[in-house]
């Protein structure tokens, strides 16, 4: 089957965020953020659960959707959707941010920032793309060599998508409910999904475009998006991921 999901992002008007960024109303987006220097950000589990709980907090705030996130020792991965009002995104990972900087540095007796300067971004083209970029990042600790399987790393969201744990910060994506019309479908769709042997131009056009802020989607996708937001947007890199899901 073909995961058909629903896309709504490029029928509305697009605000740009102050930031400059390309973020669009109701579109999810690939973050990543790492810590200073590439230095450690979470050492012991509560600090785990303490960043976990605040993205929950500041995504119910904002009413902004949690598709796909992986917590590294060093940095997060997460796919997020703005919701009606791209700033939305900002102001979220501005929130979570700055709780964890402070929780940490009370914590260690310490002052000065706990992340680099900016968080990376690149909005997702969903139909073809969404479900690879979920998987590249809850296949980020077997990448690193830290787990044999996704499922045996306790900080992403694989284990909710699997139905082997709860998770109230999660919402599942519309290309994850497309997989199937019952949870046992999607479940054993997803899996089949993430084990298969990916490309590797898929790992490194996901990986490239999301360190320049470009788009992960096709020429027409990022065309769309360069005429929304009235400036010319390159796309480099490898072609696009499969978007066939069995």
């Amino acid at each position: 089957m073909i995961a058909r999901c629903r896309f709504d992002g490029l029928d509305k008007q697009v605000k740009m965020p102050r930031t400059g960024r390309v973020v669009l109303p109701n579109t999810p987006q690939h973050i990543i953020q790492r810590g200073h220097d590439r230095g450690t950000v979470f050492t012991e589990p509560r600090d785990f659960l303490y960043y976990l709980a605040n993205l929950r907090t500041w995504k119910d705030a904002l009413r902004c959707k949690v598709y796909a996130y992986c917590l590294m020792t060093n940095h997060v991965h997460l796919i997020l959707d703005p919701g009606d009002d791209p700033e939305n995104l900002g102001l979220l990972m501005k929130r979570v941010a700055g709780r964890q900087t402070r929780y940490v540095n009370a914590l260690k007796g310490r002052t000065g920032s706990l992340w680099e300067g900016r968080y990376k971004s690149s909005p997702i083209e969903t139909d073809r793309y969404l479900l690879a970029c979920c998987r590249y990042v809850e296949l980020n600790p077997v990448r690193a060599r830290m787990v044999a399987t996704p499922r045996d790393y306790p900080w992403s969201s694989h284990k909710v998508k699997l139905g082997e744990a709860r998770d109230q910060l999660l919402d599942l994506d519309p290309c994850y409910l497309a997989l199937g019309n019952t949870q046992t479908q999607r479940v054993q769709r997803y899996r089949k999904w993430v084990d298969e042997t990916i490309p590797d131009h898929e790992w490194s056009l996901i990986r490239s475009v999301v360190q320049r802020g470009q788009p992960t989607g096709g020429r027409k996708f990022v065309d769309e998006i360069s005429q929304k937001v009235g400036r010319r947007i390159e796309l480099r890199g490898p072609g696009r991921p499969k978007r066939h899901v069995k």
